[in-house]
């Protein structure tokens, strides 16, 4: 199923989209005991939140083979990672916001993204599996000079978490086999990125296993898995596409910082679920 978050007439509500581009209304809580209600909405008519709020956004660095073998890196021994802050998640058709005057160089990185179903800490691969509740399409868009501009400490927090650098969405699906699915990611319509999940260093299970012996993972948290080689550079006027046949695809315009003015809310951007 695929499920999705959404605000319909003013109120937040949630559900599993369906055939022909309708939405089930659920009720209750997404992981405990969500149950289907007679309510279906036409697509249209929802305006799309992220699939979940997570308590945290876990992001892995250095997890492709081939962005190893190509750069020459060590294989790490152990999962690296970094924290998004929930400050910059948007989800499909929101705009990423370029922080003009604060960065030269931003990248898109399309990655396969885990969300988290059940309370987890201290747990074996194999039971790390009964803790994901499913999967999404994630875009962690980076500042490369924020990261690297002071040679004494990486920024991968800051560079990682300006607003809206935390893309994810739009749904989360709970049935799809994570061990057969390939992302591609596009600027303009241009392929940049592709590669399989089979590339990760750390498959999802050894990846939500290895975070948990540090981190208590919770209902609704996100795991980005890393990506690969060629991760593109964008600008204003830019239109991202990541794509995970399987699951959806996240499109996102790429607008510079207004200061004076909110954040813009989700647009009509179509919904594209596999």
């Amino acid at each position: 199923m695929k499920f999705m978050r959404f605000q319909y007439q003013d109120k937040q509500g949630f559900g599993v989209l369906e055939a022909e581009r309708r939405v089930r209304v659920y009720e209750g809580d997404m992981f405990t005991g969500a149950r289907p209600t007679d309510t279906t909405l036409a697509l249209g008519e929802v305006v799309l939140t992220t699939p979940c709020q997570p308590g945290k956004m876990v992001a892995l660095w250095n997890n492709s083979r081939i962005q190893i073998e190509k750069l020459k890196r060590d294989t790490p021994k152990e999962v690296l990672w970094f924290l998004k802050p929930p400050s910059c998640f948007i989800t499909h058709g929101q705009p990423i916001v370029y922080p003009t005057g604060h960065t030269e160089r931003v990248v898109l990185e399309g990655e396969l993204g885990i969300v988290i179903g059940r309370k987890c800490k201290g747990v074996t691969a194999d039971e790390a599996r009964e803790c994901i509740f499913g999967y999404t399409v994630i875009n962690d868009v980076t500042s490369q000079d924020v990261v690297k501009r002071d040679p004494t400490f990486p920024q991968y927090d800051r560079g990682k978490g300006f607003d809206t650098f935390g893309v994810f969405g739009p749904v989360i699906d709970t049935e799809v086999d994570p061990m057969k699915l390939v992302m591609r990611s596009y600027v303009n319509g241009d392929l940049c990125q592709e590669f399989p999940v089979t590339d990760y260093v750390f498959n999802p299970y050894q990846t939500v296993a290895e975070i948990a012996k540090t981190l208590t993972l919770h209902p609704g948290d996100v795991i980005c898995m890393g990506t690969t080689l060629n991760a593109a550079p964008i600008v204003p006027g830019d239109v991202v596409e990541i794509v995970i046949e399987g699951i959806g695809t996240l499109i996102n315009p790429v607008i510079a910082e207004r200061r004076s003015r909110p954040r813009t809310q989700a647009r009509s951007v179509e919904l594209q679920a596999a």
